[in-house]
């Protein structure tokens, strides 16, 4: 059976291409019954749009696989907490479990409660968080130079 570890371990594939393309590397994965239904990573300086995070790819393709706008039944791993922006989307997606890698205290939902999320919505954190926290520390340090 596949794990937690493996989606997280594709949200990290996401996050790197982010990570190629200059991008803040956070990956995203949907699945729905063991299988990758969508898939996202940052893309806001590429498409010139500050929505274009990773979470909101990723929602918008599984919606669109399953032809719906709910998700409940669904799981999102996402390398790095979801702001608040996202947050708010994954709440009217009605996602049934975040997952998340590494969390932001700047910039994460976390800081205004997990009340922002569906009330239904399971939340796992901390999941590889290591190798989460490495791919945004090895970006920031690239950048900063």
């Amino acid at each position: 059976m596949l794990s937690d570890e493996h989606f997280m371990r594709q949200a990290l594939r996401q996050a790197e291409r982010a990570f190629e393309s200059g991008e803040v590397p956070i990956g995203a994965v949907v699945v729905s019954d063991f299988q990758i239904i969508g898939k996202g990573y940052n893309q806001t300086e590429m498409l010139q749009d500050p929505t274009a995070h990773a979470e909101m790819i990723a929602i918008t393709a599984a919606c669109q696989h399953l032809g719906s706008k709910y998700l409940p039944e669904c799981s999102i791993y996402v390398t790095v907490e979801p702001c608040v922006m996202c947050a708010g989307a994954l709440r009217w997606a009605q996602l049934g479990r975040i997952i998340y890698g590494v969390a932001e205290p700047k910039t994460g939902f976390g800081r205004l409660g997990a009340g922002i999320v569906h009330p239904r919505t399971l939340i796992t954190t901390g999941l590889m968080e290591e190798e989460c926290k490495a791919l945004m520390q090895e970006f920031f340090r690239k950048r900063r130079g």
